[in-house]
């Protein structure tokens, strides 16, 4: 009896760290669609809460937005495109969001939380990783690696989303320009 319960118990700390991480919530998507996730927030650091969390966005995102959070406020930090892209409409795209940050809290160590956001994805299938800063009041968690093609183990791999996986695309097909006839 004994032995089935050190069994048990090293199988489930053995798979608690992957419920720590910085995640997102889905993890796959289908091309060329708006996508509305969140990414989720399992515990603090070391025991200390929440604070802040920083997201960098790929380059291939063109347009992301964040969900407001009550009791936090939003960031955004923006980088020019050169050359321009052509955007939604073929209105031409100077800019792209590189970065947002969710400050507020604090959000206690024993408890989660998602910040949202909405993005419209790339045509291109691929995998898409979006670096995390996790802050606390006591120290911070980066939740940046992104894998080498040896497959080794990470311990704080940043949150990923595989576009032409097909799932999870909450608003794949709506037409969000503004333009849709009305019913």
């Amino acid at each position: 009896m004994k032995t089935i319960f050190a069994v048990g118990c090293a199988t489930l700390f053995a798979a608690a760290p992957a419920l720590a991480h910085v995640t997102l919530a889905d993890t796959k998507a289908s091309p060329n669609a708006y996508f509305v996730s969140a990414f989720r927030v399992g515990h603090g650091c070391a025991g200390s809460a929440t604070t802040a969390l920083r997201v960098e966005f790929p380059e291939t995102l063109l347009v992301v937005k964040p969900q407001p959070k009550p009791g936090w406020t939003v960031e955004i930090e923006r980088a020019p495109l050169s050359p321009p892209r052509p955007g939604e409409g073929g209105k031409p795209v100077t800019e792209r969001i590189k970065a947002i940050t969710w400050r507020g809290g604090p959000l206690p160590d024993d408890e989660f939380d998602a910040f949202g956001f909405m993005a419209k994805l790339p045509a291109e299938p691929g995998k898409l990783y979006f670096p995390a800063i996790q802050t606390c009041v006591q120290g911070e968690a980066r939740w940046v690696e992104i894998p080498a093609a040896s497959g080794a183990r990470l311990s704080h791999p940043a949150p990923m989303l595989e576009v032409g996986g097909g799932e999870g695309d909450s608003m794949a097909g709506m037409d969000m320009s503004g333009t849709a006839p009305k019913p």
